[in-house]
């Protein structure tokens, strides 16, 4: 989508402050963080939610729920922390594309 800004920062037309990047998806820092360590995980491949996923996406949203716990030890959330998935306007959801909140307090 051309006015997404997510895949705006997924093709680097808009820096970030990336964590981790790999073929699929791409893990940067929140500009408006609500904790400590607040990280926003995205699929490089457009689809406006979790709503709107489809068969199709399995595997991928499989690896992103994966990479989730690997990308919050190596922010130094040893002592746990929070996954938000905001779905739709009534979800809260303000930039639709999905993401997932990786929030926390560093050990």
């Amino acid at each position: 989508m051309s006015d997404c800004i997510f895949c705006k920062i997924a093709a680097k037309e808009i820096p970030s402050s990336a964590v981790y990047e790999d073929e699929n998806m791409l893990c940067f820092k929140d500009i408006n963080p609500a904790a400590p360590v607040h990280l926003l995980l995205i699929p490089k491949v457009h689809f406006d939610s979790l709503a709107h996923a489809e068969a199709g996406h399995e595997t991928l949203l499989g690896k992103m729920m994966l990479k989730v716990p690997q990308i919050a030890r190596e922010a130094g959330l040893s002592n746990g922390f929070k996954t938000l998935i905001n779905t739709g306007k009534g979800g809260g959801q303000e930039v639709f594309h999905l993401h997932i909140h990786i929030m926390g307090t560093p050990a």
